[in-house]
């Protein structure tokens, strides 16, 4: 039986890959800050909150990280903590930089410092691209343009360093926008579809919303945490961009989530300025061509299904958290 660890198992993508890897026969180790006060409701929502051993520990303090990987002793490593918010870390700059590139490091130097034979994945982000025409590849070069895409720029390229310069199994996942009911209410998408829900059960409101025609490149989340596990079950670490390389606009998915609730948007929707990023990207999309030839990892849900999985979800109905796993991507796809 294989031992992961997932830091930071509390957020979307923790509870997916924790349901993932218990499907899979694994004994499944995930860690936060504060194990002890945290509720876990993603890890109750999926249905496997008992499944998971959790405990408490810090990766801005290599000590604790350290405790941590000798108590477990993992075969893998799943490295997905620290602030995940963009807007927010305009707000919070430092404790940006210090959550994603010190909290990498510190798992990087443990890894090494205890010369443990695990393998690392550590999530990326397509914000290191910044501002680009064409479709986003492992070749593009990183031009960040907020404080958190500093920050996972400075953690990959930490990572390649530590693989190259000391040998570690560590790759690096460079996700775009991926989506699911799991997602926090801070997320503009989430922030959407909950709107939404509401002024179609009669609340009144109106959804305030920044920019409209920015173009993101958005992906059913489910799948994305397929390929984190198909990556580190390729014989070298490799970085890899997870992309659906379709990009839509903010207003196609508030258009989307309004029309699964029979409602027309710009009927509910106004622009407010304040909304609007310090700097922001007008086009995001990935080229996942490369993830395609190592390990036949594809994209298949389309923005429509998304958005609908997401209403679903917030009106109570069911939505299929695993049903992708199985069924979009096959493990025969591995090597």
């Amino acid at each position: 039986m294989k031992r992961a660890l997932i830091i930071g198992v509390s957020g979307q993508d923790g509870a997916l890959l924790a349901r993932l890897l218990t499907n899979k026969s694994y004994e499944v180790h995930g860690s936060s800050r504060d194990a002890q006060t945290s509720d876990f409701a993603n890890l109750v929502r999926v249905g496997v909150r008992e499944d998971v051993k959790l405990h408490s520990a810090a990766p801005s303090d290599l000590r604790s990280v350290e405790q941590l990987l000798n108590r477990v002793a993992p075969d893998e490593i799943y490295l997905l903590a620290g602030q995940s918010s963009v807007g927010l870390s305009f707000e919070k700059p430092v404790e940006t930089l210090e959550s994603v590139t010190l909290g990498t490091l510190n798992v990087l130097e443990a890894i090494r410092l205890m010369k443990l034979p695990t393998r690392l994945y550590h999530a990326g982000s397509s914000e290191c691209f910044g501002e680009h025409d064409a479709a986003l590849n492992e070749s593009t070069a990183f031009r960040p343009r907020s404080p958190y895409a500093v920050a996972k720029a400075a953690a990959h390229f930490a990572v390649a360093n530590y693989r190259e310069a000391y040998g570690l199994y560590a790759c690096t996942g460079i996700l775009f926008n991926h989506e699911s009911p799991l997602r926090a209410p801070r997320f503009v998408t989430r922030k959407v579809v909950a709107a939404a829900c509401r002024i179609a059960a009669g609340s009144g409101e109106r959804l305030a919303l920044g920019d409209l025609g920015i173009e993101r490149d958005w992906g059913w989340a489910p799948e994305y945490v397929y390929a984190m596990w198909q990556m580190l079950q390729l014989p070298m670490p490799d970085d890899l961009v997870i992309a659906t390389g379709q990009a839509n606009s903010l207003r196609r998915f508030v258009e989307l989530a309004f029309a699964e609730l029979g409602l027309e948007w710009a009927d509910f929707v106004d622009y407010d300025n304040s909304l609007r990023r310090p700097t922001d990207l007008r086009r995001s999309v990935g080229d996942p061509r490369r993830a395609a030839a190592a390990m036949s990892w594809h994209a298949k849900a389309g923005l429509k299904e998304v958005v609908a999985a997401m209403v679903a979800a917030e009106m109570g109905r069911e939505w299929p958290m695993v049903a992708s796993f199985e069924t979009t991507n096959s493990d025969a796809g591995v090597p």
